[in-house]
């Protein structure tokens, strides 16, 4: 208890950050002892974890804050490739910090041991096969493909590789999914048959209309690079900085935020994912160059297997919503509901009586009186006034503690599987699986069609 109270003193209030298997399991047991000693070890020069970061947008930059947070780790370098960013890195992290826009300066040098992908989408596939080859250990943002067809052939690197790769998606090493896990596996809401998720947003920035920097131009900004050699346009710095508007860059509103959701949904029920996805919407507000949607609907079907019984799950965004900035996530079952914020949760149970029920919105009036009579009496008989009532439940609420980081204790997990080579918590296969329905969700919209999915084999199949 003593090492306990210090790791959490020392990580800074977070519970211990296992939550993708079991304490009862090996490799989560010595994942949590390598948490706890590394907690309360002073790490020398020869010893740090040193990490570049590719990709210094938004959520480069808050990850780099996070992680630095986790002792034994130091910021090696970054890559960007808008040259006032790498500027902005050496004021925070000291003109020593290594710079650069080409990502393989990095991946090729032997003082760096792990690398972050955190750029637009259409470079996940590539940084991290090219990482993985250079037997770096790897963590990807969510997606962590920008297209369906790339996701084999980077999973087929990794075997081969046998390289360590983490996807960035938290909730997947959340204390509050952990707990949610293990009261969904007991059957505090009975059996799960749909899910419903919607979100909300109403305001410039929440549709990724992000602040611009004054000096954006080709001579700022290695627009050739950005584009892989394969788009051949005009530069256009709302395509560099609001990439997430652009297909050829992002993925829209289900790569960016349905990934959050099927992530937490795997994880809590074990699933490999849905067999028919279908997604419509429409672009009805920011008319400003973009070319996905900013409303869509999807509907994804989850098939019965071993792992759980058959069902539906009903994804929105809606970024220009006069709900304001809202989000719902309910995980609907036949004896209960689980409603969750980010790093909380309730749960509402509603169990239906023993009795069936009689009279009221019923067909009984519509008998003869002697045979009402006759029903009233055997009902009566048949059920006592406890079978009658339906069971009084209490809801059941969970909450992190305040200032709890689900993100922190993500890399706390990324980080002691570098260290000790243990599995991570949502490896590359995960990371598809959760990843793949929501690029189907993009094929769906443009296309117009149903898509077919495979969540064992992880690839689309005719219908």
């Amino acid at each position: 208890m003593s090492n306990r109270r210090d790791f959490i003193r020392k990580i800074g209030g977070s519970a211990i950050a296992i939550t993708a298997a079991s304490l009862q399991d090996l490799a989560a047991r010595e994942r949590q002892e390598i948490l706890l000693q590394s907690a309360q070890k002073e790490y020398a020069a020869n010893d740090r974890i040193r990490v570049a970061v590719i990709g210094f947008g938004i959520i480069g930059f808050r990850n780099a804050q996070t992680f630095m947070q986790l002792p034994g780790i130091e910021l090696a370098a970054v890559c960007d490739l808008y040259d006032g960013r790498l500027a902005r890195a050496k004021e925070l992290y000291g003109q020593s910090l290594i710079t650069t826009r080409d990502y393989r300066e990095l991946i090729n040098r032997e003082d760096i041991d792990a690398i972050l992908v955190c750029t637009s989408d259409n470079w996940h596939d590539a940084i991290s096969i090219d990482a993985m080859r250079a037997g770096k250990a790897m963590y990807c943002e969510k997606p962590l493909v920008h297209q369906l067809h790339q996701g084999q052939a980077l999973l087929k690197v990794q075997q081969e590789t046998g390289a360590l790769l983490q996807v960035g998606s938290q909730r997947v090493s959340s204390i509050a999914y952990a707990k949610a896990k293990e009261l969904y596996k007991a059957g505090e809401i009975g059996q799960l048959n749909s899910v419903e998720a919607a979100f909300d947003r109403q305001s410039v920035l929440g549709a990724w209309k992000y602040t611009m920097p004054v000096d954006a131009s080709p001579e700022t900004v290695d627009w050739k690079r950005y584009q892989r050699g394969k788009q051949q346009d005009v530069f256009d710095a709302k395509k560099f900085f609001w990439w997430r508007n652009y297909k050829e860059y992002g993925t829209g509103v289900a790569g960016d935020l349905f990934v959050h959701l099927l992530s937490g949904l795997h994880f809590l029920t074990d699933s490999f994912g849905p067999s028919r996805i279908f997604a419509t919407g429409d672009l009805c507000y920011w008319k400003d160059g973009r070319n996905v949607p900013d409303v869509m609907t999807a509907v994804l079907e989850y098939p019965d297997t071993p792992q759980h019984k058959a069902f539906q799950v009903t994804l929105r965004v809606n970024l220009i919503s006069g709900m304001g900035d809202t989000a719902t996530t309910r995980f609907v079952g036949t004896e209960g509901v689980l409603n969750f914020g980010w790093n909380d949760f309730t749960i509402q149970r509603s169990k239906m009586p023993i009795a069936p029920g009689l009279g009221g919105w019923d067909s009984l009036d519509t008998y003869p009186a002697a045979m009402q009579a006759q029903i009233r009496k055997e009902y009566n008989a048949r059920f006592s006034a406890e079978d009658k009532a339906a069971p009084s439940l209490s809801p059941i609420r969970y909450a992190a503690p305040a200032g709890y980081s689900d993100s922190k204790d993500h890399f706390a997990n990324f980080f002691a599987a570098v260290r000790k080579q243990l599995p991570v918590v949502e490896d590359a296969a995960f990371g598809f699986r959760a990843a793949a329905p929501c690029l189907a969700c993009n094929e769906s919209y443009f296309q117009q069609k149903v898509i077919h999915w495979d969540p064992q084999q992880m690839q689309v199949r005719k219908a």
